[in-house]
């Protein structure tokens, strides 16, 4: 199985931008028009200073994480959680702060705790993904 440069406890960093282009990709791909992401009156009177972002941009930004940030590329994730705590918008700048957590090495599986915080240092979300390797 091989869980080579995976170890207990090793920390992981990652900048991503919840740019225009990521935002109109999301919607242009999954149809989700809600009006709490798209419609900037209704966001404001539900009490958001803008719409707010789709959270599964947030699973994206988990998923490329996984598939191209760790240091073993042969890699499937088999689950994932994500709890949401505040807002999103368009144009933030997050940092997922990431932790391998446990380490199953009998049978090539890792799981990684993480969390995704804004500019302010305010966590947005939190969770987990369950990693194996492929033979």
């Amino acid at each position: 199985m091989g869980l080579v440069g995976i170890k207990l406890d090793q920390k992981f960093t990652h900048d991503f931008e919840v740019s225009r282009e990521v935002y109109e990709g999301f919607i242009n791909i999954f149809k989700d028009r809600n009006e709490l992401h798209t419609d900037e009156n209704f966001a404001q009177a539900k009490g958001f200073k803008s719409i707010v972002m789709h959270g599964n941009i947030l699973n994206g930004f988990v998923s490329y994480f996984v598939g191209e940030c760790l240091p073993l590329r042969n890699v499937i994730i088999h689950s994932q959680e994500i709890k949401f705590s505040n807002p999103v918008f368009l144009e933030d700048n997050l940092k997922l702060e990431a932790k391998i957590s446990d380490i199953y090495e009998s049978v090539g599986v890792f799981e990684v705790s993480f969390k995704f915080k804004n500019e302010s240092g305010s966590s947005v979300a939190r969770g987990a993904v369950q990693v194996g390797t492929l033979s």
